[in-house]
């Protein structure tokens, strides 16, 4: 006897991934809280869809490195490698307001302009038409079923990109294109008439806390 598995008792196994095109995208989704985990949520819905084939392209704001982080992330490697995942580092060194030696006006600027690179991603998705499949290695601005667009709801918080005009991004966006946004210790209700998703990622412990700094292979 099988036991309860997907596909009607038959354990899924891998299959050669071929371009292709998702029939039910187009929800808002917001991953914010205090709690490890937005980002790598991201990601794992990312590879999900690239692993049917579908064309995935992330946008990180904010992330631009730290002395606690190695200039080269695990996730940066992964996507690499898997078709049809792209990315662009977008950030500025340091974090905003944490005097780490960074300059906060290059934040803005630098969020600012990643905001505006994923504006430019997703008006081209207007161009493009998001119910046929792409080329895995085919640039962002032909088109993408799936645009994360992660730390822009710190961005957000930090008063470095107006929540205004997240919410106009939100509403502008094509009606097939699913868009991800994760950041925020705060709850983004501004997004509450627009975002399909919203998921808080609450802190019950962790390992910074306890003065263990940042861990490759979990945190980059």
């Amino acid at each position: 006897m099988h036991s309860e598995t997907p596909g009607g008792g038959e354990r899924p196994t891998a299959e050669p991934i071929e371009p292709s095109a998702p029939d039910e995208f187009g929800c808002t989704q917001a991953w914010w809280g205090d709690g490890k985990g937005k980002t790598t949520a991201a990601l794992g819905m990312g590879m999900r869809a690239a692993g049917h084939g579908y064309r995935v392209h992330l946008i990180q704001l904010m992330k631009g490195g730290a002395d606690s982080v190695d200039g080269i992330r695990g996730e940066y490697n992964a996507i690499a490698a898997l078709p049809g995942f792209s990315y662009e580092n977008l950030g500025h060194y340091g974090w905003h307001a944490l005097n780490d030696g960074s300059d906060d006006r290059d934040h803005e600027q630098e969020a600012r302009a990643g905001f505006e690179r994923a504006r430019e991603v997703a008006d081209a998705c207007h161009d493009a038409d998001l119910t046929t499949p792409f080329e895995p290695d085919a640039p962002a601005d032909e088109g993408v079923h799936m645009l994360i667009v992660d730390e822009l709801l710190y961005a957000a918080d930090r008063g470095l990109v107006a929540p205004e005009a997240v919410v106009s991004f939100v509403e502008s966006k094509p009606t097939d294109l699913e868009l991800v946004l994760t950041g925020s210790h705060a709850e983004p209700t501004y997004l509450d008439d627009v975002a399909e998703l919203v998921s808080n990622v609450r802190k019950i412990a962790h390992p910074f806390d306890a003065g263990i700094r940042a861990r490759q292979g979990t945190e980059y």
